[in-house]
């Protein structure tokens, strides 16, 4: 029998009231929770879509604060490989840095800093620091038969920095001697990590960049419903993923709930965001599998046609408010995806409840973004496309179990719940 719920609204039906206020813009703190044991520095995260983020947006994104998630229309390797990219553009302190030891011979180490990337590490004997060999010490160094000890900068000289030292004392040191890179040590002189004037330079350029314990950006991913996603959370994991969103279309489903119980089970440090729904009973489904933060949304994107094709959805600020009361006394973050056209929207989405906002089409036309370039009429454009577009659904890593569909069909079989664009 059909039954008629209580009025429900969307951003264009409502706008917030003004109150009085003795907080200035500049005084603002945006700092939120995005899952039980992560906090964001602003409310932003950017959509798990092929046309919005991989490694360039979560890097930029988690720069200013907010959260990338990666996309799943990638192979194991290359999800878990853009994880990677995030996790090792900022450094911070490395822990466990490359060594070698001072009986080496220079060819080793010539082959170990080209296998690796790196242009010097720490030399270790038995455990004891006992100096730095950087590029500029074996450049030209023809004798390849040489021992490290005779080309590297002996203990005596090195220049060092107590463990916990601040990052403004650590870039003293490194401008006064003109280096590169600074030891850090501890009272008995054994090395303890390694920091960069690079590292420290993008620390300092971005203070409010979202970052783990050990200084590094966060980065998040999203996983699916197939068969190999335990192997999926497993290569995201060895790569460094701080959050994991079980990302479907209908996550009060019971092969999405089994999904995040499997994930809990197997990874249970992991934190996990589940979703999409639109009602509190949802909400609290995915709290009981072990979801960390629910998602908000059924069809409310631009590019999303769900609510057209199925006749399924809620308008996003009911959904949102009435999610957030559900879970009030669970104390589990809510994240608003979709539907945001405006800054305004943003604010709206907030004030119903949402910790924070998942966006698609608002950063989907910017550089970072991995859509391709199109000009059009004599401007440029990025193209956008709905993960239940014909497009995104097709192929081997498409996003079809997303919408319960089969890859394996015909593209004819595929019932599409999105479209393909462009944005400027």
């Amino acid at each position: 029998m059909l039954r008629i719920v209580d009025q429900a609204l969307t951003f264009d039906d409502v706008l917030l009231v003004p109150d009085h206020s003795d907080i200035l813009p500049k005084d603002v703190d945006l700092k939120t929770r995005l899952t039980q044991n992560l906090d964001l520095n602003i409310p932003l995260l950017s959509a798990a879509m092929d046309t919005v983020t991989e490694s360039r947006m979560g890097i930029a994104l988690s720069e200013l604060g907010g959260i990338g998630i990666i996309h799943k229309n990638l192979s194991i390797e290359a999800q878990a490989a853009e994880v990677r990219k995030v996790k090792k553009y900022e450094s911070g302190i490395v822990r466990d840095p490359i060594t070698i030891r001072s009986d080496n011979e220079v060819g080793e180490l010539v082959q170990l800093t080209k296998e690796l990337n790196i242009s010097g590490m720490p030399v270790v004997d038995n455990g004891a620091l006992v100096g730095i060999v950087t590029s500029r010490d074996f450049r030209y160094q023809e004798n390849l038969s040489a021992k490290v000890s005779d080309i590297m900068t002996p203990k005596d000289k090195l220049v060092t920095a107590k463990e916990g030292e601040s990052p403004d004392v650590i870039k003293k040191l490194l401008q006064e001697n003109r280096i590169e890179k600074i030891l850090l040590i501890d009272d008995s002189f054994k090395l303890t990590g390694l920091v960069t004037l690079k590292d420290i330079n993008k620390s300092l350029d971005f203070p409010d960049a979202a970052r783990d314990e050990e200084g590094r950006l966060l980065a998040g991913a999203a996983i699916g419903t197939k068969a190999d996603t335990l192997d999926r959370c497993q290569a995201l994991i060895d790569a460094g993923v701080d959050v994991l969103v079980a990302d479907s279309a209908h996550g009060h489903s019971e092969g999405v709930l089994n999904q995040i119980k499997a994930v809990k089970s197997n990874f249970k440090d992991i934190q996990i965001i589940g979703g999409n729904v639109a009602t509190g009973e949802g909400a609290l489904a995915l709290v009981k599998a072990g979801a960390d933060a629910v998602k908000v949304g059924i069809g409310p994107g631009s590019i999303c046609t769900t609510r057209i094709v199925t006749g399924v959805g809620v308008p996003q600020i009911t959904a949102v408010a009435e999610v957030t009361e559900a879970l009030k006394k669970k104390d589990i973050p809510v994240i608003a995806d979709g539907g945001i056209r405006f800054s305004g929207d943003i604010a709206k989405a907030i004030a119903a409840g949402g910790h924070t906002v998942m966006l698609g089409s608002v950063l989907a036309g910017t550089e970072e973004a991995p859509g391709e370039l199109e000009l059009y009429q004599g401007r440029s454009y990025k193209s956008y496309r709905g993960m239940g577009s014909i497009g995104a659904m097709s192929g081997d890593q498409g996003s079809s179990d997303r919408y319960f569909q089969d890859s394996a069909e015909a593209t004819e079989k595929l019932v599409p719940e999105g479209i393909e664009g462009r944005v400027p």
